[in-house]
């Protein structure tokens, strides 16, 4: 018997239908994938779900009742956001239970009591931390964990809906939070569980319910569809995953050379960009991999070392030179450090080629009209028109335009940083194209990914890291994953290459 349900559920927009007719069912004791690409209906049907919007049309029943007549019945739906959202600067126990019982004396907060009780909840969810630790200095499986904790705190809650929440993960990490999921549906819950990684939906799914330009398309459950009808269900076409998307022309010179370079968490990295390759980096969570690269573009600041580029000294600690000498980083975290979400997409890349559009009489808007068309044409954005607002469109016509700005400098090097996370398999593919044409032009290209697979599937060469350290290069085209996977967790010999003498960390050439 299902406790969560809708009956013909639509939500209408001016001038557009986010959702029609949806019908969707929720056992307990069960994992229901929620399944459909980017635009699909997920995030309205979701915000529905929990009583942050309102249908236009159709039912939905919780535990038998109607919750527009009892809002008190969404309490009974939790909800975790696929990005962290989290309060940094204060303690693990403080997030879990914010706002708290004021139990102490003189209406004050019962520390002691407080940090007892979630201690429970990290022995519970295996969260490595302690209760007085900040968040900010937590591991980012761990602050997946505690958003989850913080979500099992209500303890009326019996349906979670997890929105991508491994979409930064290692499969070791991933592990970690499937035992949590697991553990969840052995007290009597359900979980709704969004992902596009379909390795994730056929390890932990129970039942499955396709949206398609919200319209439910196909429901049943998982054990009955196999992994290329479902991706048909969600996309309306067969999807073929290439074998690989690695640059085609020959790797030339070298483009960009780190020496020695060190910073709070990596010590003495050394490798070398070449022109027109995809140079990969695979690594834990937390190995260092996004903090070598943002000191690199100056972001952050250098403990020591030196890196060329085309054989010049390259300015560290300052971004803006590094944007001037043809060195972008595109960020994960796209809502936050790559969009202005307030901003309509024309504005979002003309503000990169103001000095093409700019005069004496201020912005020319017919040139910057036809260079913003030229991209979204030509990186095939979706979108009803470029006054649209970005925030509004899917994560991966987000990333396309980000690229397309990008773009728009003519830069050196490029950097990726986790560029399909929340992704669907479509884009995914439409981004590893894009990646791989730059390369073909002569962009030196750096893909840090957590998925292996995308990996192995985009890069020339795979640099490896694990604590801070280098531990190995290899060509993507001719290692097993088995062999990069020991490398990532620094358990097997690291290959040292021609001509070099070995070190604690090996210099990657």
């Amino acid at each position: 018997m299902a406790y969560l349900e809708t009956r013909g559920l639509s939500r209408e927009f001016p001038g557009v239908k986010a959702l029609t007719d949806v019908d969707l069912s929720i056992e307990l004791g069960r994992t229901h994938i929620l399944a459909g690409e980017n635009g699909a209906g997920k995030s309205t049907l979701v915000k529905i779900l929990i009583g942050s919007d309102r249908a236009s049309a159709g039912a939905i029943r919780i535990d038998g009742a109607d919750p527009t007549e009892r809002p008190d019945l969404f309490r009974k739906i939790a909800y975790v956001p696929q990005e962290l959202s989290l309060f940094p600067d204060v303690s693990v126990a403080e997030n879990l239970f914010m706002p708290f019982d004021r139990t102490g004396h003189g209406g004050l907060v019962n520390r002691r009591r407080l940090e007892a009780e979630a201690q429970t909840y990290l022995d519970r969810f295996g969260i490595e931390a302690r209760p007085g630790d900040l968040v900010r200095h937590i591991s980012v499986p761990d602050q997946q964990l505690l958003q989850i904790a913080r979500a099992s705190t209500n303890r009326e809650m019996k349906v979670l809906i997890l929105d991508e929440p491994t979409s930064a993960l290692t499969a070791r990490e991933v592990e970690r939070v499937f035992k949590v999921i697991r553990g969840f549906l052995d007290r009597d819950h359900a979980i709704v569980f969004i992902s596009h990684k379909m390795e994730e939906v056929f390890a932990i799914g129970d039942d499955y319910t396709v949206l398609r330009n919200g319209e439910k398309v196909e429901a049943g459950r998982i054990a009955d569809i196999d992994e290329p009808a479902l991706i048909r269900a969600m996309s309306g076409r067969a999807i073929t995953m290439e074998d690989h998307f690695r640059p085609q022309c020959p790797v030339s010179e070298p483009i960009m050379e780190v020496e020695g370079l060190s910073g709070p968490m990596f010590q003495d990295v050394s490798f070398t960009l070449r022109r027109g390759e995809i140079l990969g980096f695979a690594g834990l969570v937390g190995a260092g991999r996004s903090e070598l690269m943002q000191t690199i573009f100056g972001f952050r600041k250098a403990g020591g070392g030196t890196v060329r580029v085309e054989g010049q000294p390259w300015r560290l600690d300052d971004t803006a030179s590094s944007v001037r000498g043809g060195m972008l980083y595109l960020s994960e975290e796209r809502k936050h450090h790559g969009i202005f979400p307030l901003l309509s997409l024309r504005e979002n890349i003309g503000i990169s080629v103001l000095s093409l559009t700019t005069g004496g009489a201020g912005i020319d808007r017919r040139k910057e009209h036809g260079i913003v068309q030229r991209i979204i044409d030509d990186y095939g954005i979706r979108t009803s028109g470029m006054g649209k607002r970005i925030s509004q469109l899917s994560g991966g016509n987000q990333q396309k335009a980000i690229i397309g700005r990008a773009m728009a400098t003519t830069p050196r090097i490029l950097i990726f940083d986790e560029p399909t996370k929340g992704i669907d398999i479509r884009t995914k593919a439409e981004i590893y194209k894009i990646m791989k044409s730059l390369a073909e032009e002569g962009v030196g290209i750096i893909l840090i990914s957590s998925e292996m697979t995308e990996l192995r599937r985009c890069a020339s060469r795979i640099v490896t890291m694990h604590s801070g350290r280098l531990t190995g290069s290899f060509d993507a085209a001719t290692t097993d994953a088995e062999t990069l996977v020991g490398a990532i967790f620094a358990t097997g010999p690291s290959p040292i290459l021609p001509g070099h003498v070995p070190s604690e960390a090996p210099h990657v050439n």
